[in-house]
């Protein structure tokens, strides 16, 4: 199933931004049930990537499954785009591991993703690095057997596959409005050839602060720099750490930009 790199939003009373989780599914349940309470006929939601990559990985994919049955059961009827994930880094790195075996230098590749914190993933579906490693000094025919029991372990997940298939680059509520990111922007670039600038490129995301393609805010989920929750200008970052002791966090937003709460679990 083919999907959009994007989702409009614009159709949305509110919006709900919910800040890189990193697996830390107690959070995400306590901040799910603040929300449920604020939640009101014709909001939104957005999960600004990174839901994985630390903690519990099943436990935090399940968790957002479970919160978006009981949002599309609300009135009005909600549609599947009404939710949006995108992908952030530690969903990136996961999709190029389960291609790892196409890649030129496959060890290099998942030392340097490993180190960067894919290993929580890998594990959470079976996955052994060792055995990755040993499976890639065998050859592209052991490393792809390896990576298909990643798969069939993923596929195995009710809904699991479903979700990190269906992950966005972007979500926007139209010109003038909020254009939501996962970690980084290229404010040199359109917003069509943002390309993987969207997790990658988080040094250049402070130059929006004057304004990027129109839109009144631009807020991202995960800093990586661990700055913490940060205004500047058109630009605002609500990342509270969460998964190195910080809370988690979620914002919420009219569609013209405007802060109208903001929750911490």
């Amino acid at each position: 199933m083919a999907f959009e790199r994007f989702v409009d939003l614009s159709s949305g009373r509110r919006v709900w931004a919910v800040a890189a989780v990193h697996g830390v599914v107690d959070r995400l349940a306590a901040l799910h049930d603040a929300i449920g309470e604020r939640f009101e006929s014709g909001d939104r939601l957005v999960y600004l990537g990174d839901l994985v990559g630390g903690g519990d990985v099943r436990a935090a994919v399940a968790e957002t499954l479970r919160f978006r049955r009981l949002v599309l059961a609300q009135p009005p009827l909600y549609l599947p785009d009404d939710i949006v994930y995108l992908r952030g880094r530690q969903e990136e790195m996961w999709h190029k591991l389960l291609q790892v075996h196409f890649a030129p230098r496959p060890k290099e590749l998942m030392r340097w993703m490993l180190d960067r914190g894919v290993d929580a993933t890998l594990r959470a579906y079976g996955g052994d690095p060792a055995q990755g490693f040993a499976a890639a000094d065998e050859g592209m025919v052991a490393l792809t057997r390896w990576t298909g029991r990643l798969k069939a372990a993923m596929q195995a997940s009710p809904g699991h596959l479903a979700w990190f298939s269906g992950l966005r680059r972007y979500a926007h509520t139209g010109p003038g409005g909020v254009l939501f990111v996962h970690a980084g922007l290229d404010p040199a670039r359109p917003l069509t050839d943002q390309r993987d600038a969207f997790w990658w490129e988080s040094g250049t995301f402070a130059r929006a602060a004057a304004g990027y393609n129109g839109f009144a805010r631009i807020v991202r989920g995960h800093d990586p720099d661990g700055g913490g929750w940060s205004e500047d200008g058109a630009i605002l970052t609500i990342d509270g750490g969460c998964g190195a002791g910080g809370p988690l966090i979620a914002a919420c937003f009219a569609p013209d930009g405007t802060l109208l709460d903001r929750i911490e679990a």
